[in-house]
């Protein structure tokens, strides 16, 4: 699941990357251009996102930063 026939992994555009993280598709143009997250380009220039890079980077994300060997954020107003 999650690939395209052929076994070659399913595209996506700025928007629906934007709408798995909650970011405005700006934000993930911002992220590709910054290196943070791969990124092809169409014929005419649009951006497109292989849907297992996308899936990996949200996953690395949803863990806490304890859990990844990084110091916890400190709570504030506490």
């Amino acid at each position: 699941m999650g690939k395209a026939s052929g076994g070659r992994d399913r595209l996506l555009t700025p928007g629906e990357v934007a709408a798995m993280f909650r970011v405005d598709p700006k934000t993930v143009t911002r992220w590709a251009a910054a290196g943070r997250i791969g990124s092809l380009r169409t014929p005419g220039g649009h951006r497109r996102f292989r849907e297992s890079e996308v899936r990996r980077l949200l996953a690395e994300l949803s863990v806490p930063p304890a859990a990844r060997g990084g110091r916890p954020t400190p709570r504030r107003g506490i």
